[in-house]
């Protein structure tokens, strides 16, 4: 059989989606992962509706998911909500559901799969992988095993460890969901996500900083949700994730690209990886296709520019309580800032939307107001 254009080492969702982008660009693809489907992972499994977007148009569906209208922050007593702007929705997913789903479309667009086939080492020449099978060759080879991936480590692609260690785990209830939005609840030095997965389900998780600690140690932070959660089934077992940050010198080497968390990753705290993992397979598979593996790092960087600064200013208010109170205090006493937000984080409004004079004086002139700010109540629609 003649060589692929491209070997996709890793079968979750960017591996996968990037295939199924490879093969719309008319290119031969073969994908291997050492694990057999259905495949899990610790996430919060909530959908931005920009990734929900790039699904629709490469031909995903999702018949198990549950449709969510925006996010809402609490904070003690404080909470500020706010909708995605008109015709835009995320959607709540179970993760070994969403695999199903991309499975089923790879299967259909030609991708040719090897579950259980393990990538044991990289050809001294970069165009191919060694496994039990003998050697596996292509034009290109995509490292898309994760966030401990091993082609990063082969290519010599590995930037240092991060200082500070952030770890994630999440579990799921048979609880009807209480609301339209995903809820992120802050507490000391731990954040709960709360997500609508289904009809009759959701799935709790958590993110936090220091060593590593149990589900129900986190919940016990967050009594009122706790209080909520009493009596429910658990539909999953535990599963964790970490350390989250993941440094690269670098997203190519030869004819290796990494792509999704093998490409490096910062955190889950504004819950954009999924999404940002498919704009990076589809870019990666239009440079492919267009005869320039160049482009891909380019263009990966573009896309990762604001998602990374949304990160790190979010990151930022976690380790600093009293200002993301001001924050927060600012958003629930104009709720149109956070709704431009928000459209800003789904791709429906440009990054250089946050930067104009007005949201910058709303903002500033609400975190610097003197003295406490209660909160309103949140709009309801």
């Amino acid at each position: 059989m003649a060589e692929p254009d491209l070997l996709i080492v890793g079968g979750g969702p960017a591996g996968l989606f990037c295939a199924i982008a490879a093969r719309r660009q008319g290119l031969e693809v073969e994908l291997i992962d050492a694990r057999k489907p259905p495949l899990d992972k610790a996430c919060g499994e909530g959908l931005m509706p920009d990734g929900l977007k790039l699904l629709e148009a490469e031909g995903v569906e999702l018949p198990n998911c549950r449709r969510f209208a925006g996010i809402s922050y609490h904070q003690g007593d404080l909470r500020v909500a706010g909708r995605f702007p008109e015709g835009y929705l995320g959607a709540g997913i179970r993760r070994l559901e969403l695999h199903q789903a991309l499975l089923r479309r790879a299967e259909e667009a030609g991708v040719q799969l090897r579950w259980g086939l393990k990538a044991e080492s990289l050809l001294p020449d970069g165009a191919g992988i060694q496994t039990a099978d003998g050697e596996l060759r292509a034009r290109y080879v995509i490292g898309a095993d994760g966030l401990h991936s091993k082609l990063r480590q082969w290519t010599g692609l590995e930037g240092k460890p991060a200082k500070e260690q952030r770890f994630g785990v999440r579990r799921h209830y048979a609880i009807e969901p209480w609301s339209d939005l995903v809820e992120v609840h802050w507490g000391k030095g731990v954040e709960a996500y709360i997500t609508p997965v289904g009809e009759k389900e959701i799935g709790v998780a958590f993110l936090w900083s220091g060593c590593k600690a149990s589900f129900d140690l986190l919940l016990a932070e967050f009594p009122e949700l706790k209080k909520r959660l009493v009596g429910a089934e658990t539909t999953s077992k535990d599963r964790g994730a970490g350390p989250l940050e993941q440094r690269t010198r670098g997203l190519r080497r030869g004819k290796v690209l990494l792509l999704g968390d093998a490409a490096g990753y910062l955190d889950a705290i504004t819950g954009e990886g999924l999404s940002l993992a498919f704009h990076q397979g589809a870019a990666l598979a239009e440079a492919i296709a267009a005869g320039r593996p160049e482009f891909y790092p380019k263009q990966s960087k573009k896309l990762c520019r604001w998602p990374l600064l949304l990160t790190r200013l979010t990151l930022a208010l976690e380790r600093k309580p009293a200002l993301r109170q001001r924050v927060l205090q600012a958003f629930a006493a104009e709720p149109r800032l956070f709704e431009r937000f928000l459209a800003v984080h789904c791709r429906a409004l440009p990054p250089v939307k946050l930067f104009a004079p007005d949201f910058l004086a709303s903002l500033l002139g609400g975190v610097l107001a003197p003295g406490d700010q209660s909160s309103p109540p949140a709009r309801s629609r």
